[in-house]
Formats: C-alpha cells, sequence, structure tokens
C-alpha cells in the first residue's frame, strides 16, 4: 500500500496486518496504524525501513509519527531505536526522543532526544549524549554530531572520553570512529595512571595511544613536568619528546633543564635534551647552571645524575668550569670534568683545552677534575686535578703578571664561603710567585721546583707557600727574570673562555634557528546541522502544507515543530503557535498512553 504524493519518492505503509483507523477531530487527515499479533507496523522510504507499535501517517504531508519500540534501519549501516519519532519524506529529517539507540558497526550514541538528516547523513543531540566504541572507550557531552559519510563526530561543552587506561576532558572534540583520532580544542587534559596532560589545541591516537599537542601544552610525568611548544606523547613506550622552548622541571630535586629539543623516557627516569640544552639545579642561595651540546639526565629521584657532552660548561657565581664531558652526580655531591678521547685525531679542542675550573681569582686545569661538593649544605668541599695539574692565579698589580703552579696532582680544600682555603700540589711541583710586602710593593719574582707544594690562602690571598722534599728555587728580581721565563712550561691563561654569567654559556654556540613546527589546523565551526539546504526543504514542506491548508488554524506545522526556531527566522511567542505546540504535547502524551496500555 502506498500513500502520498505519487510523483515523488514518498512514504509507504508495508503491508504487516496492522489494524487501521481514522481519528479526525484530533489527527485531521491522518492514518492512525496499531499493530497486530503478526508484527509491527512495517514504514519504509527510499532505503530506510522503520518499525513501530503505533503509527499516524499524514499521506498528503509525507509525515509520520512513530510510536513505541521504534526501529530505524538503513541498510547494514545504521539502526535507531526509541519510543518516538517523527519523519518527514519531504525534508527527510527524523527526530527520535526517549531512550534513543543509534548504532552503526563501530559506535552506539544514546541519548534523551536525537536528528537525523538523512540527505547528508548526519545525526545531532543537544542536550546530552553519550557514544560508546570498543576500542577507545565512552565519549559524553552536552552536543553531539556525527557524519556519517565521514565517520567523524564533533563533541561540544563538557566533552568527556573515559578510557580504562586515561580519562580526556575537552571543550570540543573532533573524533572519527574508523581509525580512533581525536583532535581536542580549547583547554583539555588527558589523565592517567602515571601522568597528566594538558593542552589547548592537540591530537591524540586512541587506538596507538599516541598524543601530539601544539598550544600551552605541558606533560606531568611522575615527578617530571614538560613543557614545550610541540610535544608528542606516547602512552605505550612511557616516552614523551618536546621541541622549542622547552623547560623540563624535576619537582622533587628541584631542578630544571631547558633547549629545544627533548627526549623523556619514564620507564628509564632519563631525559635527553638538546639544542642550547641548558641545566639548572636550584640552590637558595645560588643556583648552578650547566650547559653542553647535550645533556642527560638519568636515575631514580633520590640519585639523579646530569651528564654534559661536547663542549660542557658550568657557571656559579663563585666558580665556573669548562671541560669535554661533564658528569655531575647529585646524590654524591661529585662533578667530573673530563677530557674524553675522541675519534677524530684532529679535533683541537679534546687534544688540548684540557677540563678547566675557575674559583674566584683561581684558574685550575688538568686532564680530569673532580669536584665534591656537600648536597645538604650546598657547599664546595674539595677538588682534586688529576695529572698535569696546573694552577693559575693574575697577580693584582702587574699587568701580565701571573701566579703559577704545576704539578702532577692538585687537591684543594674550599672554606664555609666556597673560597679555595688550601691547596696540595703532589709530584714534580714547580711554582712562580710574586712576592709583595703589606703595601704590595714586588719583593721579588720566586721560582722553585720540589717534590710538593702546600698553599694556603685567606680572603683569596695567598698566606704561606710551603715547599715539601728536594726543593730548590731562587728569588729574581724584575730585572733578573727575563719575560720569557716569567711562565712555567703548559702555561695556558684562558679567562677569556670563563663564563662569568649564563649567557656567556652559549657565547661559543653556533647561531641557531628554531625550526617551524607543523601545527594543527585551528578548530573550524562548519556548517550548521540545521544549515541552509535543511531549512530550505523545512520551510518548502511548511509552505505547501499551509497552501494546502493541511494544519488546523492553531496547530505548528509539521515539518518545522521540533526545529529550533532560531534557525527558522519565525515568531515563536504568538498565541496560536504556543496554543498548537502545548495542544500537540497533549495529543502525544495520549497517543502514547494508549500505545502503553496496547
Amino acid at each position: 500500500m502506498q500513500l502520498g504524493i505519487a510523483q515523488q519518492k514518498t512514504i509507504e505503509i508495508k503491508d504487516s496486518g496492522a489494524f487501521g483507523d481514522i481519528d479526525e477531530e484530533n489527527f485531521p487527515g491522518a492514518s492512525i496504524l496499531t499493530r497486530s499479533d503478526q508484527g509491527q507496523v512495517h514504514i519504509y522510504h527510499d532505503g530506510i525501513d522503520m518499525f513501530c507499535d503505533k503509527a499516524i501517517f499524514y499521506g498528503k504531508e509525507d509525515f509520520v509519527e512513530a510510536y513505541g519500540n521504534v526501529n530505524m534501519k538503513q541498510g547494514d549501516t545504521i539502526n535507531l531505536t526509541s519510543k518516538y519519532v517523527e519523519y518527514s519524506g519531504k525534508t527527510q529529517l527524523a527526530f527520535a526522543s526517549g531512550d534513543v539507540v543509534l548504532t552503526d558497526p563501530q559506535s552506539t550514541i544514546t541519548s534523551d532526544t536525537l536528528y537525523f538528516n538523512r540527505a547528508k547523513q548526519e545525526s545531532y543531540y543537544k542536550s546530552g549524549g553519550k557514544v560508546v566504541r570498543d576500542s577507545s572507550g565512552t565519549i559524553t557531552s552536552r552536543i553531539g554530531r556525527y557524519y556519517m559519510n565521514d565517520k567523524k563526530y564533533r563533541f561540544v561543552d563538557s566533552v568527556k572520553l573515559v578510557n580504562p587506561d586515561y580519562e580526556l576532558n575537552t571543550k570540543t572534540l573532533d573524533y572519527y570512529s574508523d581509525n580512533g583520532h581525536a583532535y581536542m580544542y580549547g583547554p583539555s587534559t588527558i589523565v592517567g595512571d602515571s601522568s597528566k596532560i594538558y593542552s589547548e589545541r592537540g591530537f591524540y591516537d586512541t587506538t596507538n595511544d599516541t598524543g601530539y599537542f601544539v598550544r600551552n601544552s605541558r606533560i606531568d610525568y611522575d615527578n617530571r613536568v614538560i613543557v614545550g611548544d610541540s610535544l608528542h606523547f606516547d602512552r605505550r613506550l612511557n616516552f614523551a619528546s618536546a621541541t622549542n622552548n622547552i623547560t623540563v622541571t624535576d619537582t622533587i630535586n628541584s631542578s630544571i633543564i631547558k633547549g629545544h629539543y627533548a627526549e623523556v623516557y619514564r620507564a628509564k627516569d632519563s631525559v635527553f635534551i638538546t639544542k642550547r640544552a641548558l641545566a639548572i639545579t636550584i640552590q637558595e642561595k645560588d643556583s648552578i647552571y650547566m650547559h653542553a651540546d647535550t645533556l642527560m639526565v638519568t636515575g631514580k629521584p633520590e640519585h639523579r645524575v646530569t651528564r654534559g657532552y661536547y663542549n660542557g660548561k658550568v657557571y656559579k657565581s663563585d666558580i665556573s668550569a669548562k671541560a669535554d664531558s661533564i658528569h655531575a652526580d647529585h646524590k654524591t655531591g661529585l662533578t667530573q670534568l673530563i677530557n674524553l678521547k675522541r675519534l677524530n685525531k684532529g679535533d683541537a679542542f679534546s687534544a688540548a683545552r684540557k677540563p678547566i675550573l675557575w674559583n674566584l681569582d683561581n684558574q685550575m686545569t688538568g686532564d680530569t677534575i673532580h669536584l665534591k661538593s656537600n648536597p645538604k649544605t650546598e657547599k664546595l668541599d674539595s677538588l682534586i686535578v688529576f695529572y698535569n695539574a696546573f694552577l693559575i692565579s693574575k697577580d693584582t698589580i702587574s699587568k701580565d703578571s701571573y701566579n703559577q703552579i704545576s704539578g702532577k696532582r692538585l687537591i684543594g680544600m674550599f672554606d664555609d664561603d666556597n673560597q679555595i682555603k688550601q691547596v696540595d700540589i703532589l709530584k714534580n711541583a714547580e711554582s712562580i710567585n710574586f712576592s709583595r710586602n703589606d703595601k704590595q710593593e714586588l719583593i721579588g719574582i720566586e721560582k722553585s721546583k720540589s717534590s710538593d707544594i702546600i698553599i694556603y690562602f685567606e680572603e683569596k690571598e695567598v698566606v704561606e707557600l710551603r715547599k715539601l722534599l728536594q726543593f730548590e728555587g731562587k728569588l729574581y728580581t724584575e730585572e733578573d727574570l727575563p719575560l720569557n721565563a716569567r711562565k712555567l712550561r703548559g702555561f695556558d691563561w684562558r679567562d677569556d673562555e670563563r663564563p662569568k654569567s649564563v649567557e656567556d654559556l652559549f657565547k661559543d654556540d653556533p647561531p641557531f634557528t628554531l625550526p617551524v613546527i607543523k601545527g594543527l589546523e585551528p578548530y573550524q565551526e562548519g556548517e550548521e546541522f540545521f544549515g541552509e539546504a535543511l531549512i530550505g526543504r523545512v520551510k518548502k514542506a511548511d509552505d505547501e502544507a499551509e497552501k494546502k491548508n493541511l494544519n488546523k488554524k492553531d496547530e505548528a506545522p509539521k515539518a518545522s515543530r521540533n526545529v529550533p526556531k532560531k534557525f527558522l527566522n519565525t515568531n515563536t511567542n504568538t498565541p496560536a503557535v504556543q496554543k498548537a505546540t502545548s495542544k500537540k504535547k497533549t495529543v502525544n502524551q495520549k497517543v502514547q498512553s494508549k500505545t502503553d496500555q496496547d
């Protein structure tokens, strides 16, 4: 049986043995069909089948109201169930309410009310809904829209994705059901057992548990906080990386590392950072800064180790250092300045530029230097220079004169103010010392050799220089000691290399330009669900019904009655419209009640 307008595809009532009735008073021009023992009322329109317990069919308007256990099917792709459905063959818009469930092969939507635009294959809810997808979890939001052809969801307002491993909250989420890709816009968080991610524009692959974040983004990873212009995250590998303007904060050990590329391996408790890398150990009185081409921080929170590779430098207000490689153990307080033996024999820095340490006015060099500090008191304790030790301090009066001591090994001790108080030069010690009286007048230049030398300092000045065993030396006048004899073999004054500020740590670095980050596209509003084409069909259907006088004077047009009025540009506050809307609700309630009884 076919009812409706013959010139186009119209709604059909299939032969289902349903009981037919007419109620012109309440439903003028409509056929009322009620299910029989043979089955439900079967309605068909252009590839869609709908089954229900009761249907009110307006043939001239090509419009149907379905009540009770409603089930709409579109081939094997879309299945919708609800308590009530309105459907127009002219607009191809369905409105469902009451325990609405829409399923496709990959996901399920539930809501109190749902719109379905068959022409564009889109569904929409605006009063809260939920989407369930087995592989990625459950998504809830106040507003939701499903683009069926693109397998795309758009969720807006109070969006929450709950997965067994994490919970995602955001303002707006574009989600693709075929691959599990999610795009977040606005303030967003992803919280798991061991991590928390914040971003205002991000991407997350819910299938592979990886993410990419580009605006005001940070990752809280156990006891580390990672901030950068661009962040990448892999939950399965316990891995995160960052690019441009990076800060990694150790919340337990009060330390920070900065740079422009970083990798964090949570399971290994390690951080790798490069491109103007800088490590900062925050201390109450005077923080320590370390820079190198590459920095690596490893170890559990209670035993962190920082390593700097290639062109490593350290700056503190009272001490600076430079070496090919730096190794700092934060638990023991031991910092090692190491000269690596590289395969590249032509490397001038590795071959000739030995590790160097500056403390106030003193310069110390050697093949390897160990600096020991007290982690609790934050004070320097001692230092050891292994092999080819050389100590230089510039004479305070003469223009180009230097006090010098060299030997096989150097051991230094510091006072409570982090100033050297004693230096022991062991084996094959040599010295040149500019001796002055209390008036700072030059007494002479002492040049000597001995097995060992011990030097005592007070207020940065040498107060005693003691030579031990096999001593030989002589005190010269300035006239008696030529300039070329006033420097020991291996003398190398390198004050121009000394970092005197944090900025100086980078002065030898080649020019660096930040790479351009491929960002995520900004949020695009897109066309409204109630777009121009749909509203055009709705208005056309209303106009045709009005011309044919198919509606009572106090009855709202059927095709548009559940369309938000702001899209229709009509006055919704007229008494006629209000009365018609109220009457329609009462009639629908009566029919639903009768259906429930049947």
